[in-house]
C-alpha cells in the first residue's frame, strides 16, 4: 500500500514538472526582452503569442520607451494579416499612452489607412466607406497642413468614386426590379456627384467573384 502510494506521489510529481516545462507563460522580463520574444513572434508569423506577450510586456513596463515601437509594429502586422479591428486597437493604445500633438495626426493617418486598406471590394462596406469619408474630412478640416495631406486626399478620392459606382449598381437594380421611383431618386444622387458624365473605368471584379459580388 505504501509503495503504491509513493508511486503515485512520484508520478504526480513527475507530469507536474513535465507540465511546468512545456509551459511557455513568460514573466518577470526585461522591456528588451519582451520586444526580442515579440519579434520572434511575428518572424514565426504567431500575431497570437505575440498579442499575449504584448499584454505581459505592457503590464511589467508600463510606460517604457520600447512600447511604443511594439504598438506601432503590432499595429502594422495586423494591418497586414488584414486584421484591421486589432489594427486600429493597437494604434488607439498608442495613442493612450504616447500620444501628444506632435504625433496625433499621424496616429490618425493610420487609423484612416487602415480602413482604407480593409475595403478591397467595390460594391461592399458602404457603411465603412461613408465612415471612412467623415472620418478623412475632419482630418483635412483638424490637420489642413499636415505632411499626409496629399495621400488621404488620394484615398477620398477613391471612397468617393466607390460610392459613385456603388450608387450606379443600386440604381440599375432597382430599374431592373421596376422600383423606378427609387431608381429615380439614386439617378439624381448620381447626377449630382462629381464624376458623372466622366470618362470612368469602372472596377471589375474576377470571374469567381462576380457572381456573388454583383446584384
Amino acid at each position: 500500500m505504501k509503495k503504491s502510494i509513493f508511486l503515485l506521489v512520484l508520478i504526480g510529481i513527475f507530469f507536474n514538472a513535465c507540465s511546468t516545462k512545456n509551459d511557455e507563460t513568460l514573466y518577470n522580463l526585461s522591456a528588451t526582452q519582451w520586444y526580442k520574444q515579440i519579434i520572434k513572434d511575428l518572424h514565426d508569423r504567431d500575431l497570437e503569442k505575440a498579442d499575449d506577450h504584448y499584454n505581459g510586456m505592457a503590464s511589467e513596463h508600463v510606460s517604457d520607451p520600447l512600447l511604443e515601437t511594439t504598438l506601432i509594429i503590432l499595429a502594422q502586422a495586423h494591418r497586414d494579416e488584414e486584421e484591421y479591428q486589432l489594427a486600429e486597437f493597437y494604434l488607439d493604445e498608442y495613442n493612450k499612452k504616447f500620444g501628444n500633438s506632435r504625433n496625433a495626426d499621424y496616429i490618425r493617418y493610420l487609423k484612416i489607412k487602415a480602413k482604407f486598406d480593409a475595403f478591397a471590394v467595390p460594391n461592399r462596406n458602404q457603411a465603412l466607406m461613408l465612415q471612412s469619408q467623415k472620418e478623412i474630412d475632419n482630418f483635412l478640416q483638424d490637420y489642413p497642413y499636415t505632411e499626409y495631406k496629399p495621400l488621404v486626399q488620394t484615398m477620398l478620392t477613391k471612397f468617393n468614386l466607390a460610392i459613385f459606382y456603388l450608387d450606379g449598381t443600386i440604381q440599375n437594380l432597382y430599374q431592373r426590379i421596376n422600383h423606378y421611383e427609387s431608381a429615380k431618386i439614386y439617378e439624381q444622387r448620381l447626377q449630382e456627384n462629381e464624376f458623372y458624365k466622366q470618362d470612368i473605368i469602372k472596377p471589375e471584379l474576377p470571374w469567381y467573384r462576380s457572381i456573388f459580388e454583383k446584384f
